[in-house]
This record gives structure tokens, sequence and C-alpha cells, in this order.
């Protein structure tokens, strides 16, 4: 998995997560916090995932913390800062590892399976 592909791979994940979480909130009234975090999520464009996905993964967290666990740990590796937080030092290390590995691949040409990797090492997606 080359950098283009890890991006899609993430980005992905994202989509994955907000339909899902708009599909299981879409019964709830419109003003329900957490129906409007759903709608935030699902109607967040690509391209504001560093800016705008982190304060709603906190958001979350921090009031929605039922949802917390179906929310893809390898995502809160990817959007940083204070997504960190939430993962364990011993999460930090395995995500810094497959990335270690997946930039030497890289460097070597080869293509390094992340997600192959990824779910050896954490049991995740």
């Amino acid at each position: 998995m080359d950098d283009t592909q890890y991006l899609q791979h993430c980005r992905g994940l994202w989509r994955e997560f907000a339909t899902t979480l708009n599909q299981r909130t879409a019964g709830l009234d419109s003003e329900n916090p957490l129906r409007e975090l759903a709608d935030a999520c699902y109607r967040l464009p690509d391209e504001a995932l560093y800016t705008q996905g982190p304060p709603l993964v906190l958001r979350l967290f921090t009031h929605q913390p039922e949802f917390a666990p179906t929310f893809p740990r390898t995502l809160l590796w990817f959007l940083g800062g204070d997504c960190l937080h939430v993962l364990t030092d011993e999460e930090i290390a395995t995500f810094q590892a497959l990335d270690e590995a997946r930039l030497e691949a890289a460097a070597r040409g080869e293509l390094f399976d992340y997600q192959g990797n990824a779910a050896a090492r954490l049991q995740l997606t």
C-alpha cells in the first residue's frame, strides 16, 4: 500500500463508519445531538477530513462514548493530534511500526500490505 492507497483506505474507513452511524441514527429526531453528529460525519467531504474530522471524533468519544468502540482505531492514528490521546501506548507503538514498515517498503519500491499487517498486529481494521 503506497501513500495514495493508504489515504484512500482511511477515507474509506471514514465513509464506512459515517454511513453506518448515519443509518443507525436515522430514526432519531433531527435535533438529537447524536443524529446531528452522525449527519456531520456523513456530510464531511474527503478534503475536510483532517481539519473537521478530529473535532467530530472527539465529540463522539466525549459525548457519545457508547459509539466510540465502533470507530476504527486506524482513523485515530491517521487523524493524529488530540485523537492520539484515545489510543493506548501499545497501539501508538504499533501504528508507528506499521508506518515505518510502510515507508521502508515504499523506499524499496514495494507495496506494503497495510491492512493485513494491521489486522495481524492490532486485530483491527
